[in-house]
């Protein structure tokens, strides 16, 4: 249910919050990552890959080369599609008069506004859910295929109906929400928009913890890997990071993927450190501790308040832009539509559609801004474990070679494509800066710690 989630997630500008709320995972696409695309089928025939260039500190066998440049050719493309799919749908729903027609029938079934237009987004969501399906189903098989997911198509049937309805319980009253503020306010809606929307975000990333347990199995870390909670307090005390061991926890990744992961998610009372069971035990403890330097490097560089400052500043103009893109869609195209007003709910959907051709336009804004981020926490992250584990420079090129490695990871990624998709810098760019990376050498400065 990439489709479904993208839009809903775009709608809150959710897509920034890829940023927000960092992961270590090699980071192009969030899609093909979350449903991690895996090695090459068997029956597919796979060209021989070029050796990689001499010098290079990520480095792949070369069976696992191949499938490496073979899958990011399909994530590449499938992330194409897929958005530009999502605009395709959104246009079909309004040139099809789909989306009058979907409000004429919520008119019909009651007279109260606000159940018209609870019904109404509720039924866009799953219009625009199953739309996208084929594409969700062909990106878990490739998941499947190249032996990165070992999630069953019931099991992961099971996930999309739950983020499904998830997107409908919350998704629709705040569409609904906005849609009101689009007719309170005609002239300065996008205004009003703006301010309601920075809550949500801050609320998002405050309550995701509480909605993982809904799709993963979770665990205290310290029931099975306590001497790996003692090394991770060595990392806290180190960083001045408030997380005790009742909120370091252990995800049963296993029983969906074999991608490797750990993350810290929420803020204040629901900030907590998740390790996946792929992770922990199978991976050296020092690179665990890498992670979560890494991790760690987000909160205390403050990296999640700049982030909400920096989508602040973006949505504003986004908004802005996109409220005038809108008005000339419905000028130009509202009578083809059925479109009488912004305000109306088919006028809405036209507000979606511009907002969506802004954002995919300037998607590489957004994640410029987060490989930055991402970078500084791989230096705060190397600095955090020195004196801690033995050799920094290592242990943080190791564990960025078992990560690209889990996920298939391109040694060499297409400029452009990393430019426009990635919102981590590729495994390669990280391993190379990391194996160089010696602040304690003669005449050089940590720039984090400065002691």
């Amino acid at each position: 249910m990439i489709f479904a989630r993208r839009l809903l997630f775009l709608f809150f500008f959710i897509f920034l919050l890829a940023a927000v709320a960092p992961r270590l995972g090699p980071g192009p696409r969030a899609a093909a990552q979350s449903a991690p695309v895996q090695s090459a089928p068997a029956q597919t025939s796979v060209q021989p890959a070029a050796a990689q260039p001499a010098g290079q500190s990520y480095n792949l066998p070369p069976d696992k080369l191949a499938k490496a440049i073979a899958l990011s050719r399909i994530r590449n493309i499938l992330g194409l599609v897929d958005s530009l799919w999502s605009l395709a749908v959104l246009w079909l729903l309004l040139a099809l008069g789909a989306a009058a027609g979907l409000d004429a029938w919520t008119q019909r079934l009651s007279r109260h506004g606000w159940v018209q237009g609870l019904l109404f987004f509720a039924v866009f969501l799953v219009i625009t859910s199953l739309a996208g399906l084929p594409l969700d189903i062909f990106g878990h098989h490739i998941s499947r295929s190249y032996g990165i997911s070992v999630q069953g198509w019931g099991s992961w049937a099971g996930d999309q109906a739950k983020a499904l309805g998830i997107s409908v319980l919350f998704g629709a009253p705040v569409m609904l929400l906005f849609n009101w503020i689009v007719r309170r306010w005609p002239r300065r809606y996008w205004l009003g928009i703006w301010v309601a929307t920075l809550p949500l975000l801050v609320l998002t990333i405050f309550v995701s913890p509480l909605l993982e347990p809904i799709f993963n199995k979770f665990e205290p870390l310290a029931k099975d890997h306590s001497a790996l909670v003692a090394k991770l307090e060595e990392v806290v005390a180190r960083t001045g990071t408030d997380i005790p061991p009742e909120r370091m926890f252990l995800m049963k990744a296993s029983l969906k993927t074999n991608g490797l992961n750990a993350y810290v998610s929420g803020m204040g009372a629901t900030k907590r450190i998740v390790v996946w069971d792929t992770t922990a035990g199978r991976i050296p403890d020092d690179e665990v501790l890498f992670i979560f330097g890494h991790e760690s490097g987000h909160y205390i560089l403050k990296h999640i308040p700049k982030q909400l400052a920096g989508a602040a500043v973006f949505l504003f103009f986004l908004y802005w832009g996109c409220a005038a893109l809108a008005a000339w869609m419905a000028r130009r195209f509202g009578p083809g539509w059925h479109v009488d007003s912004l305000g109306s709910r088919p006028g809405f959907v036209v507000l979606l559609f511009a907002i969506s051709v802004g954002s995919f336009v300037l998607t590489p804004v957004g994640n410029t801004f987060s490989r930055h981020f991402e970078h500084e926490a791989d230096v705060y992250g190397q600095e955090a474990i020195h004196g801690i584990v033995a050799e920094p420079q290592k242990t943080a090129v190791a564990a960025f070679n078992r990560l690209g490695e889990a996920w298939l990871e391109d040694p060499s990624p297409n400029a452009f494509i990393e430019f426009w998709t990635y919102n981590h810098p590729s495994v390669q760019t990280r391993a190379n800066f990391a194996a160089h990376y010696d602040p304690w050498a003669a005449g050089a400065r940590p720039k984090f710690f400065k002691r």
